[in-house]
């Protein structure tokens, strides 16, 4: 992991970061409250040592910061948590998407894309969901934007 001020950082890094359940809880409580250093290691039953580790982890990644002995979420921090709460919503919602996948890929029944598109929205409630999908109807300047932030993602993947 590299600090934020002395080079660039890399998804991994994030995920790295946050990648065990200790880690994470702490990510989220951070998120959600006040970062006062002392009511997080009790709130989370973590030792001194765990709980420094961890933050340090935290702030490398870019993902948080401190200011007047409490911890915060960076901007980028911020996306990386809202990306975190859509995995969650995904994973909520496993096994509508394993339906659908199967419904999309059974050879011997062909739907149309009205029938896709209906089941989609009786299945899935989420907008944003929807819109990863594809079969929710997206202004064409909201299309662009999510087609540029895929070739950023790839390009940023293939290094």
């Amino acid at each position: 992991m590299k600090h934020p001020d002395l080079g660039p950082l890399s998804i991994c890094d994030a995920l790295k970061a946050i990648s065990d359940d200790e880690s994470l809880i702490l990510f989220n409580t951070i998120a959600l409250s006040s970062g006062d250093t002392d009511i997080l290691i009790t709130r989370l039953n973590l030792t001194r040592k765990q709980y420094y580790s961890r933050i340090s982890k935290l702030i490398n990644a870019g993902l948080m910061a401190r200011k007047n002995r409490k911890y915060f979420l960076t901007s980028y921090g911020k996306v990386v948590y809202e990306a975190h709460m859509l995995i969650g919503m995904a994973l909520q919602n496993y096994w509508k998407l394993k339906a659908i996948d199967s419904m999309l890929s059974d050879t011997n029944y062909e739907i149309s894309g009205e029938e896709r598109k209906r089941v989609i929205d009786t299945l899935i409630e989420s907008d944003t969901i929807k819109e990863i999908l594809g079969y929710k109807n997206l202004a064409p300047a909201k299309k662009e934007k999510i087609r540029d932030n895929q070739e950023l993602i790839v390009s940023t993947i293939s290094y």
